[in-house]
């Protein structure tokens, strides 16, 4: 009875680690995932208390259960059946599709790794890449927007930076939910993405069932309060200037918002400018359809070089951050204000109008709100220069150039910009704009001190001032000397 039994090596290695897997499962793991939670439930606990809009459950909620939610939405449901119709596929085919689309969108929220790591590392990395600035803000009316309402910051788009810039000037306010592109869907960057809250969107999907999953999904999330934020261009900026505004995104929160119910979608302007945007070349070139198309692995040795360079000016001494990033958040815009101002038109209420006239209404709304956008862009030292450069006839001294600045910042001053001037000094700021085009070789100095565009260079120039060239003047700046 008390006699060893042999086992085969071979048979014992599966039978440890199977009941090594039985341990953790049913005795580690369960403790682990315990701790840990209470650790997410008090961090949690922490931020709401200083958040001026709370972590919704939503959120929190298990991301299967948002997913299974998704799919079986009545009208997703409808959509599938449609599809299976249209297509004479099995219906299970069609639901299958949905379920890829539900996962995809969904994303996998963890409040530990927005506010523990994500913000630490978002912070960091703009910080070393920019000077960052939070320029105007109106906070008596940020600080006016209920507690329970649905704020969607509405914003432009000059760099993928932007995600990481404004996720951190805004953290200590709420936790955003970004609409992001499918240049993210990669590993493992989706993964972290995800995690941070993010939704991915097609932008030029035409596919019904797609649409009717990204519908339902904003619906839900602006339906539970989700702060959100939005890039209405649809995509960078290729000349610099501001984009036309397109309209899924706004028609899907919209289309189901009850006015008269107990939560508004409030929409908040948010201005964004660079004095050195990464990606400027690269949009040049995506938007010049004469530009010789560049290979995968063209832009990957570019940007090791790019890497490469500032690495070695780092090691010399002569490294600088590229200039200022800086952010304007404008006054907040009340959806349930705004159809009350236009209820002669639209009736007050977008829900019973057909989609011609829901998109005429959503146009003007997502117009207006891209024209606040614009006012908010902060007004940065390298597209002061820019302008003044290229609308000048001639090549500019020192001091005449710097003269120029400022006849063209007061000008845009009193025509309402947001002007962001470095330490209150108007002599530094537009210094910095100056060593900045220097450094990149955009700007050629003479033996005698004259300062001009260089050769080839007009482009890149006038991608900077575009960032400013919709903002209104006092007095057109003029070529000669004023």
């Amino acid at each position: 009875m008390h006699e060893p039994v042999a086992v085969p090596l071979w048979l014992f290695l599966p039978i440890a680690a199977f009941a090594l897997w039985s341990l953790l499962d049913r005795l580690l793991i369960p403790s682990v995932r315990w701790v840990l939670r209470r650790r997410v439930n008090r961090l949690i606990n922490r931020v709401n208390e200083r958040l001026q809009l709370e972590i919704r459950p939503f959120q929190l909620t298990k991301r299967q259960v948002l997913v299974d939610r998704l799919i079986y939405d009545p009208q997703v449901i409808a959509a599938a059946n449609e599809h299976a119709q249209a297509a004479k596929i099995p219906r299970e085919v069609a639901m299958n599709l949905v379920r890829r689309y539900a996962n995809e969108v969904v994303p996998a929220f963890n409040a530990y790794f927005y506010f523990r790591i994500g913000y630490s590392l978002a912070r960091a990395f703009a910080q070393a890449l920019y000077r960052v600035r939070l320029g105007v803000t109106d906070t008596a009316a940020l600080e006016a927007v209920g507690h329970d309402d649905t704020v969607i910051f509405v914003m432009n788009h000059r760099s993928n930076m932007d995600y990481v810039l404004v996720a951190f000037l805004a953290a200590e306010r709420t936790a955003l939910s970004y609409a992001v592109g499918e240049w993210a869907r990669v590993w493992p960057l989706q993964t972290l993405i995800k995690a941070m809250g993010a939704y991915f969107v097609r932008r030029n999907s035409n596919d019904p069932v797609y649409r009717r999953v990204l519908e339902r999904y904003v619906h839900m999330a602006t339906e539970a309060g989700v702060a959100q934020a939005m890039y209405p261009e649809g995509g960078l900026t290729r000349d610099g200037r501001l984009r036309e505004p397109r309209l899924g995104l706004f028609d899907y929160a919209l289309k189901s918002f009850d006015p008269r119910g107990a939560r508004d979608v409030v929409f908040i302007p948010v201005g964004i400018n660079y004095d050195r945007v990464l990606e400027d070349r690269t949009q040049l070139r995506a938007g010049d359809p004469a530009a010789e198309r560049r290979s995968g692995g063209y832009a990957i040795r570019t940007t090791l070089r790019f890497i490469g360079r500032n690495l070695r000016q780092m090691l010399r001494g002569n490294w600088y951050r590229f200039g200022y990033a800086c952010v304007n958040f404008g006054r907040p815009v009340s959806a349930r204000a705004w159809l009350a101002r236009h209820a002669d038109r639209f009736g007050g209420d977008l829900r019973p109008l057909p989609r011609e006239a829901r998109f005429e209404a959503v146009g003007l709304l997502a117009r207006e709100l891209m024209a606040a956008v614009g006012e908010v862009v902060p007004v940065l030292p390298v597209s002061l220069v820019a302008t003044v450069l290229l609308e000048a006839e001639r090549p500019l001294d020192e001091l005449e150039l710097k003269a120029r600045c400022q006849a063209l910042a007061d000008d845009l001053r009193h025509g309402g910009a947001r002007i962001y001037v470095p330490r209150d000094d108007r002599d530094y700021a537009l210094h910095v704009g100056l060593r900045m085009l220097r450094l990149r070789r955009l700007v050629q100095v003479s033996a005698d001190g004259l300062h001009a565009p260089a050769p080839g260079e007009e482009a890149l120039l006038r991608y900077y001032a575009n960032a400013i060239a919709h903002l209104p003047r006092t007095e057109p700046q003029s070529g000669g000397a004023r």
